[in-house]
């Protein structure tokens, strides 16, 4: 027999312990790839006089990139985590009141209606859902993030977004730096032979750097799509019945206001602004 008081969202709040264990397996990743690519393999090359011209220069390349790289992964994702995603504030309301204009007829399958959030009981904005792990509404939430252990958001997406890009770019980088490392290794070449505990090392960051690499890629297409729609993880199927999607604005504006309408600051972890976009102001009322 059902439970009437029973959540099954409860179990959710243990993703907020589980994002304490992400921060580690991130922060455990990077420097699985770092040591055998920067300090087994590269970083000894810059180093070694006797070396030539050209293989000191693409050394030089490989390290100087996985730095960049790294610097910009992790600058996005605790921008992702630090960042509030965007909330209600407890004056909000709608500009279409059900409670003081009963009569106003309201399309029901308009996604700009107005809604009350029963949890939080205060009315929200639109394209705003309420989060059961967080406990309050996130306006243009995307999804719980376990790795950022954050909603994704109005206001953090951008960061959540370079961070996938930024982390593809490091473990492609990573997969095609001990790609001729292998090669060699397995043709029995002098210059591929190093300690079992480097081999073992390098072999594991090559495995995961290649898994992370594929699988990025697949879900950076998807969030591609989404931003060049306007739309978000959790709109995607109803965006599918409504034609036309009333926040389409067109690929260029779709993307600025993600990304900003400063090109220069695109891939960069910084705000679009200090407060808030436009449109957050327009469904805040502000």
């Amino acid at each position: 027999m059902a439970c009437p008081d029973c959540n099954v969202f409860q179990f959710c709040k243990c993703l907020k312990l589980l994002g304490n264990i992400m921060i580690l397996v991130v922060l455990g990743l990077v420097g699985l790839s770092y040591y055998p690519v920067v300090v087994a393999i590269y970083g000894p090359i810059v180093l070694e006089s006797g070396n030539a011209l050209s293989t000191q220069i693409g050394a030089i390349f490989v390290v100087v990139s996985f730095h960049v790289l790294a610097i910009l992964m992790l600058w996005s994702y605790f921008s992702a985590i630090l960042t509030d995603p965007g909330h209600v504030s407890d004056d909000f309301r709608p500009d279409v009141d059900p409670e003081e204009n009963p009569e106003a007829v309201v399309d029901k399958s308009d996604p700009r209606r107005p809604r009350f959030c029963r949890k939080c009981q205060k009315w929200k904005p639109e394209r705003t859902h309420h989060c059961s792990v967080c406990g309050r509404c996130v306006l243009k939430m995307d999804h719980h993030c376990v790795w950022v252990m954050n909603c994704v958001g109005e206001r953090n997406y951008k960061f959540f977004f370079l961070f996938l890009v930024y982390t593809f770019l490091l473990s492609l980088l990573s997969v095609l730096a001990l790609l001729p490392y292998f090669s060699e290794f397995f043709k029995g070449e002098k210059r591929a032979e190093r300690s079992p505990a480097d081999l073992a090392v390098s072999f594991m960051a090559f495995i995961v750097d290649l898994a992370f690499s594929l699988s990025l890629f697949g879900f950076i297409i998807m969030h591609l799509k989404l931003i060049a729609a306007n739309c978000t993880t959790i709109e995607m199927f109803e965006k599918e019945r409504i034609k036309p999607w009333p926040y389409d604005k067109g690929l260029r504006r779709n993307f600025e206001e993600v990304l900003g309408t400063n090109y220069f600051y695109w891939f960069m972890p910084i705000s679009n602004c200090s407060n808030c976009s436009d449109e957050e102001r327009m469904r805040l009322r502000m």
